[in-house]
């Protein structure tokens, strides 16, 4: 039997990158998928890829800034469900390249909902189920910039930082339960926010989101025993932004 045979999982930011290449690799494990992001396009997409392994999906557009839509998530999976057994928290946005005393407030208040103040409330709306899973998962997508904050990388810097220290908090606060909750470092891929920030670096410089995706995978498998961790795909490397 598949080792996610009946389980439920949810993926934020499931349109592209990292998100998007990992559906169909949980899928094949027989997860259902919630695919959620802002394009439905982009989610029919993932989801094309889910049916060629024989997995299923449920699409689910919505965008994070909307915290009243976020709230109603759980909920919502309840109902149609009855359980989650995993969540990976893959939607970011780079923001503003920009020198700290630059930053616009607006822009700032934006990056920090969808990077950090939306990961809270994912938390709060899925807590009960994830608690409740036989085997519950979470793993919630960092990046080494959050722990050697660089010029001009102040606003993302900031909104992971601030994710690693929600996150490793609340995995503290779960620690007694079965859930394990994780933050994983993909490193530098070739993704459209990384294309965004250096948009002259070389066609195949850097890895597929394809390529990294199975170095994520066991952190949402019943076996995994990590908790708590940061988990770097490519540790040493220096940190740019993924």
């Amino acid at each position: 039997m598949s080792a996610l045979a009946d389980h439920v999982v949810l993926i934020t930011g499931a349109s592209r990158g990292l998100g998007a290449a990992v559906a169909p690799l949980l899928a094949r494990e027989g997860a259902h998928l919630v695919l959620l992001a802002r394009t439905q396009g982009g989610l029919e997409e993932t989801d094309d890829r889910v049916r060629e392994v024989g997995g299923q999906a449920t699409l689910l557009p919505m965008d994070l800034a909307d915290g009243d839509a976020v709230d109603r998530l759980g909920p919502s999976i309840y109902r149609r469900f009855g359980r989650l057994d995993g969540l990976v928290s893959c939607a970011a946005q780079l923001g503003q390249l920009t020198p700290v005393a630059h930053a616009d407030p607006d822009r700032f208040h934006g990056l920090l909902t969808v990077n950090l103040l939306a990961a809270q409330r994912l938390l709060r709306t899925l807590d009960p189920l994830l608690r409740a899973a036989p085997a519950g998962r979470a793993v919630f997508v960092t990046d080494g910039i959050a722990t050697a904050p660089r010029a001009y990388w102040g606003p993302y810097a900031a909104s992971k930082a601030g994710l690693e220290a929600l996150v490793t908090s609340y995995a503290a606060e779960v620690r007694k339960t079965p859930l394990r909750v994780n933050l994983f470092d993909p490193g530098p891929m070739a993704t459209r926010l990384r294309a965004d920030a250096f948009p002259g670096e070389p066609e195949g410089a850097r890895p597929s989101p394809a390529e990294v995706a199975p170095a994520l995978l066991p952190l949402l498998l019943p076996s995994c025993e990590h908790h708590g961790e940061r988990i770097s795909r490519c540790a040493g490397e220096p940190p740019s932004g993924r």
